[in-house]
């Protein structure tokens, strides 16, 4: 290995992509068991690598040279072998000082929780330092010097301004869990997750529902890679690439989620907008059929609509998890939050609205089986689509034009032009 990426688990990891757009040369994933990283580290057999959980801190007695800011900080994540020499660097405080500012997340003069006490806590909490935060309260999960567990914060600081996942909590394939329960903080204003995949996470899809500014982790994966591939190559990369390359990523990498009730165009639209996107197609409804291996109607009819809607919750967040789909779902889905909140991590919703007078009656949809059916569950399902969904477009002219609206809908979303 040249160049590339170590950690105890990288299955998740975007960081190959995203090196190889910035600069000319090949990027590993090379996970390392711990028993194996003492002799990863003595063999020396890389040119330049990256160092992610947990091992940010581990790596440091094996360099022979550590950068004042590394220092600083008190892990390196970014080591350059030279001659047979290590050196060490931090550009995880480079990276998320970029993804506050760029975000516009004051934190001078304000009160910060920081989730963690780990590597990347460490840098976390030097950029909170060099912006002047006014106090930095550390949480973790047990009794530890210098931090407090999660129940003392929340009767303590539940006053805080903003609030700092830098823990794994959260992070796929685990996309249900959230380091915190952020109710009791009511004056908190903005969340930060250092997570990217998701790209959005429970933890950030939580505060959003309680109005916070809620920023992920991908921009601040971006903006610390430049800053390693500059010091790899020892050459400098344009600021502004970080920027491009996030609305890259995320056009790329991001799921389209089309809702809406049943025949209101969802597969016909989905299947050829995967093909011009370039996505892979999931109908969620033949995922389910797959699953139980009957039509739906046969299931709802011998099991009920509960364990029906328990079959969708399990293909839904499997789905989910997963990148670069457009994924067209079941006309009920909406009637389950979860569902939404595991559709919501990495895509994008869109609604499909369609004149209730072009819908089809019948043909093995259990629930829309008569007019009065469909009304009444249009009815009960219209505000669920508009809660849930991110845009709306209209789909009672042609599916050309309704392919179009959604690709435009979809860039909307991201801030594509």
């Amino acid at each position: 290995m040249e160049y590339g990426l170590i950690g105890e688990k990288l299955g998740h990891s975007f960081s190959k992509i995203i090196h190889e757009k910035l600069a000319d040369y090949t990027y590993d994933i090379h996970p390392v068991a711990k028993e194996d990283l003492d002799a990863f580290m003595k063999e020396k057999s890389f040119r330049a690598i990256n160092v992610t959980i947990p091992y940010k801190i581990d790596v440091m007695p094996y360099l022979d040279h550590i950068d004042m800011k590394a220092k600083a900080v008190g892990s390196v994540n970014t080591i350059v072998n030279r001659n047979g020499k290590l050196y060490g660097y931090n550009t995880d405080f480079g990276g998320f000082h970029y993804l506050l500012e760029h975000n516009h997340i004051l934190v001078k003069g304000k009160k910060v929780i920081v989730l963690g006490k780990g590597g990347a806590s460490k840098a976390v909490i030097a950029v909170l330092k060099h912006l002047k935060a006014r106090e930095i309260i550390v949480v973790y999960y047990k009794e530890s010097p210098d931090t407090l567990t999660y129940e003392q914060c929340k009767k303590l600081h539940s006053d805080a301004d903003v609030i700092i996942n830098t823990t794994p909590v959260g992070m796929y394939p685990h996309i249900e869990d959230c380091p915190i329960d952020l109710k009791p903080y009511t004056q908190c204003n903005a969340v930060v997750d250092i997570i990217y995949n998701p790209i959005k996470t429970k933890f950030l899809l939580e505060g959003e529902k309680y109005d916070m500014t809620a920023v992920g982790g991908l921009e601040m994966l971006i903006a610390q890679a430049k800053y390693a591939s500059e010091i790899f190559l020892d050459t400098e990369i344009e600021e502004q690439k970080i920027e491009q390359l996030h609305k890259q990523l995320l056009l790329q990498q991001g799921n389209v989620v089309l809702i809406g009730m049943p025949s209101c165009g969802k597969t016909t639209i989905g299947k050829e907008l995967a093909v011009q996107l370039q996505k892979q197609f999931v109908d969620i409804d033949e995922e389910i059929v797959f699953k139980i291996g009957m039509p739906i109607a046969d299931y709802f009819q011998k099991y009920g609509e509960d364990a029906f809607r328990d079959r969708e919750e399990e293909v839904i967040k499997e789905f989910s998890a997963k990148n670069n789909l457009v994924i067209s779902t079941g006309g009920g889905c909406v009637k389950r939050e979860q569902n939404m909140m595991y559709l919501a991590m990495n895509g994008s919703i869109i609604f499909i609205q369609r004149d209730l007078s072009k819908l089809v009656i019948g043909e093995g949809r259990p629930l829309s089986c008569s007019t009065a059916a469909l009304q009444q569950m249009y009815q009960q399902r219209l505000p669920l689509y508009r809660r849930y969904s991110h845009r709306t477009i209209e789909n009672n002219t042609s599916t050309e034009r309704a392919i179009e609206s959604v690709k435009i809908a979809y860039r909307d979303i991201l801030g594509l032009k």
